[in-house]
């Protein structure tokens, strides 16, 4: 049996993304078919949208919520009818594999193969690609978990691993950095510092969780938040993937002092489209910079407590979502929104109502 559904396809470098129809199969022992509730609409996708060595025709987005239509019958953790959260980093793969098996989808007679998708109201996925969704909360604002969540989130609790009293800066609030903010809040960091360019997206930091807030374009965003933390913070985190963002981070950690402790950690969240050069005079304060990819843990054991963090009012979902849009015929509007700086925190497209 086959199900045709509607999808956005990058088939032509610089055209708009296409929506039209295309078929799935049956899912085979190990994948599961989803009926989406709703999607996120994250930044890096546009990466993929604008990379012309991107693989085509492409099916994008990569974080969302549905409901199991069918499971394969090697598939032990969700079954027909469970409500699950869709993720890009596979749950929890066995040793040995680095990445979750492809499957396949036909478009204009042809077949093609495709990773993890939401960007469509029907996905058919490999069984690492989904999380069981707890039956009492919502699933739109839930949407955002898999990519926005862990990633930002994951990166202040299980990458920086920050302590209570820790004092943050985040680079960029967007959908990852403002996640970041609500990660370090729930960590009991203090100050939280946040850094962007616009206002209005610093107005909205501090309704997420910011105790601190420095216009990058008005200050010098390293010397104001040595100024604010008496030489430095713990952990200043990239949420942008520009180079001069991941610049400013590192020269706004702490310096350690030789002998006795080291200086603080910049984390480098955000993807860039190019390479960052370190500073000459990087080693001096041991200061560190990590990469953090997905939040640092296997989403199987950590996407469950996003949810209830949700639930008792610790990760304000619903604030982080500042643009719905109705259907998949928007998908062109709202990556024109994300490539022109419109959105604060994330947008979705919700399908339908669970």
């Amino acid at each position: 049996m086959t199900l045709t559904t509607r999808a956005a396809i990058k088939a032509e470098h610089g055209a708009p993304l296409l929506v039209e129809e295309i078929e799935l199969n049956d899912p085979n022992e190990n994948e599961v078919l989803v009926e989406l509730f709703a999607t996120g609409l994250c930044h890096s996708q546009l990466h993929q949208i604008h990379n012309p060595l991107s693989p085509m025709p492409l099916l994008l987005g990569h974080e969302g919520t549905g409901t199991v239509l069918k499971a394969g019958s090697a598939v032990t953790h969700v079954k027909e009818g469970d409500r699950v959260m869709i993720q890009f980093v596979p749950r929890d793969l066995p040793e040995g594999k680095t990445t979750a098996d492809r499957t396949t989808f036909r478009w204009r007679g042809e077949d093609h193969d495709a990773g993890v998708y939401t960007w469509a109201e029907h996905a058919l996925l490999n069984e690492q690609m989904v999380i069981p969704l707890a039956n009492d909360v919502p699933t739109d604002v839930t949407a955002i978990i898999g990519c926005a969540v862990i990633t930002g989130a994951g990166a202040a609790l299980y990458t920086a691993e920050v302590q209570p009293g820790q004092s943050v800066a985040v680079f960029g609030v967007g959908g990852v950095g403002t996640n970041v903010i609500a990660g370090a809040k729930i960590a009991g960091a203090d100050p939280i510092i946040a850094v962007d360019l616009q206002e209005g997206k610093l107005g909205y930091a501090k309704e997420i969780g910011a105790t601190h807030t420095v216009n990058a374009a008005e200050l010098d965003a390293p010397e104001r938040i040595k100024e604010l933390t008496d030489g430095g913070v713990d952990f200043a985190f990239d949420a942008i993937g520009v180079e001069a963002a991941v610049q400013q981070a590192i020269q706004s950690v702490k310096a350690g002092v030789l002998g006795v402790h080291r200086g603080g950690t910049a984390v480098i969240v955000g993807i860039g489209q190019g390479d960052v050069t370190l500073p000459r005079l990087f080693p001096q304060g041991e200061r560190s910079l990590i990469g953090s990819m997905g939040g640092s843990a296997r989403p199987e054991h950590v996407m469950p407590k996003y949810v209830d963090w949700y639930k008792d009012g610790q990760l304000p979902l619903d604030k982080f979502i500042s643009k719905r849009y109705s259907n998949l015929d928007e998908i062109n509007e709202g990556v024109r929104a994300l490539e022109n700086g419109e959105i604060e925190g994330r947008s979705i497209i919700v399908y339908k109502e669970s």
